[in-house]
């Protein structure tokens, strides 16, 4: 498969960046939602406007209303959102828990994906439980009670979990917490009884929970998939979120780069367009191909993971540890090549910044993908 868009993905392209660029602008949505240390880190009026443009189902099936469309325009409307530094709920509700949704009952799905459609519902997904992201080891416990379930436990860095109106929370139904096996995943209401947040704001502005669910319980049709069997469940979801925190990714690090490309064309020095400086033009020059490579290692994940591919995790790793190396290089040379009102508030260059550092941690660090790289290449 080509490692470029298509006629109607670029058209999607062309319609997601024009409207991001100006309903999702830094001014208007970023530093707006920041300046007034807005409780929710995003604005809901935008949320509302990324559904009447169909944003917000496109991995939701035809038949549940959605667009059914695939990972790969997922990740054209991500990347824009990344460009713009936009604040929205689209990677935890429209990707990560629109693809666990896709696997729950057909009751669960008509209770949730018409919110989420609307851009009336925001969902958020809980699965780490310590500072660092450890999918494998999964503690929160799940007992029987009735016909339901009673789940105790703690979940950190839940994304908007203190404004979601469900939270997709993995926990342990059987076995020890590093077991594969004996994982189940429920979808948590809001207004659930023992379910306590305490909020914190990320360093790029956007919220985050540390969770606690302290005796909630379930009915029995809040399951996702299957009781003891959702690791599989669990791993296509996060696969799906580390693909979307790549394409956000790769949309910070061209937009960072396009501010720092356009400065060099701007900033004069010794009487010359600092742009003309031979070892900045070689700096711009390798920072444009370790982009370029970036995205099309993520547009390939894309693929594998729509084509439903045996290896489309292991790309999912490789995309995600290769744009947070791209990301981070393109956000420093950024603030470097800027000078010192790079690290002013003023200049946007920082804030991209900010926004690659929280991004490069969640579902994973590039030095967590490039062990499981190695891992599942046999090394």
């Amino acid at each position: 498969m080509p490692l470029y868009h298509d006629d109607d993905q670029t058209m999607l392209a062309d319609t997601a960046s024009q409207f991001m660029a100006e309903e999702g602008a830094i001014a208007k949505q970023l530093r707006h939602w920041r300046d007034r240390e807005c409780k929710d880190g995003f604005g809901h009026a935008l949320w509302k406007q990324m559904a009447e443009m169909g944003f917000t189902g496109i991995l939701v099936p035809e038949a549940d209303g959605g667009l059914g469309m695939g990972h790969v325009e997922a990740g054209i409307v991500l990347e824009e959102i990344g460009r713009n530094l936009t604040p929205s709920p689209f990677l935890t509700s429209s990707v990560i828990a629109a693809s666990a949704l896709g696997q729950a009952s057909d009751d669960l799905r008509g209770r949730y994906l018409p919110g989420l459609i609307a851009g009336d519902s925001v969902f958020a997904v809980a699965i780490d439980e310590g500072a660092k992201h450890r999918p494998e080891r999964i503690a929160t416990r799940a007992e029987k009670s009735g016909n339901g379930f009673r789940l105790s436990g703690r979940k950190d860095f839940v994304v908007q979990g203190a404004s979601a109106d469900m939270i997709v929370v993995a926990a342990r139904t059987s076995g020890a917490e590093d077991d594969a096996d004996g994982v189940t995943l429920f979808a948590v209401p809001k207004d659930a009884a023992g379910l306590d947040h305490d909020a914190v704001r990320l360093v790029d502005s956007s919220m985050a929970s540390h969770l606690t669910l302290d005796g909630v319980e379930l009915d029995g049709d809040a399951v996702i998939g299957e009781v003891d069997g959702g690791r599989e469940v669990l791993s296509r979801m996060i696969d799906a979120g580390r693909v979307g925190a790549a394409a956000e990714g790769v949309g910070v690090a061209r937009g960072a780069m396009a501010m720092t490309v356009d400065y060099l064309k701007q900033r004069k020095q010794f009487g010359k367009l600092i742009g003309e400086f031979q070892a900045l033009q070689h700096r711009a020059a390798h920072l444009y191909s370790e982009v370029e490579i970036a995205r099309a290692v993520t547009i390939k994940a894309q693929q594998l993971l729509d084509a439903g591919a045996q290896n489309a995790s292991l790309m999912a790793s490789v995309a995600k540890a290769k744009v947070g190396k791209a990301a981070s290089l393109a956000v420093k040379e950024g603030v470097q090549m800027h000078g010192g009102i790079g690290m002013t508030d003023e200049y946007d260059i920082g804030l991209y910044m900010k926004r690659d550092r929280a991004l490069a941690e969640f579902l994973g660090d590039a030095h967590y993908h490039a062990g499981r790289v190695a891992e599942l290449s046999g090394y």
